[in-house]
């Protein structure tokens, strides 16, 4: 961890340990990324509820995360640093709604939110440009994660055997 996140934030801090994603938006490289992996044992835990409560999870951790991103990045005294990676786990939960989730699933979700999160073609740039302060923080890896989410959905409709995909 650099000197100014030793200074500025803590893991004994809730706020902290979940906008930095468990801890995992402290690795060097590719925070980002370590982030949305990071959410994996979540969605994994959320494949046993129905619909109706993952949708009001992934609602949940959208509108907390909105206080979570924004107290830790005023506290960082950075906009949006990238060591804040609770906007990823948010994004990977919004990319499985009404999915199937299964190792397969889980991959091509994973690589295909991880697309829309580093290349954010409109309207993702857009509101990751215009829009700050936690709501900002948030807003573009939730529409990376609508994305991705119709993306999956495209791909099990036309897909003639979803077996393959597990399911």
């Amino acid at each position: 961890m650099d000197k100014m996140l030793r200074k500025r934030v803590s893991m004994k801090n809730p706020v902290h340990f979940l906008a930095l994603g468990f801890g995992s938006g402290l690795i060097p490289k590719m925070p980002g990324t370590f982030g949305s992996l990071a959410a994996l044992p979540i969605l994994f835990a959320m494949s046993f509820v129905e619909l109706e409560m993952f949708i009001t999870i992934t609602v949940a951790s959208f509108l907390v995360g909105i206080y979570l991103c924004g107290k830790t990045a005023r506290d960082l005294k950075t906009p949006d640093h990238g060591s804040i990676v609770w906007d990823e786990v948010a994004g990977m939960m919004v990319t499985f709604i009404a999915i199937p989730i299964t190792p397969i699933t889980l991959v091509i979700g994973f690589l295909l939110f991880r697309f829309f999160d580093i290349l954010k073609p409109w309207p993702i740039r857009v509101l990751d440009k215009r829009v700050h302060g936690g709501f900002g923080i948030m807003i573009d890896d939730i529409v990376a994660g609508a994305m991705a989410c119709l993306c999956i959905h495209g791909i099990i409709y036309f897909l003639p055997d979803t077996s393959i995909l597990g399911f």
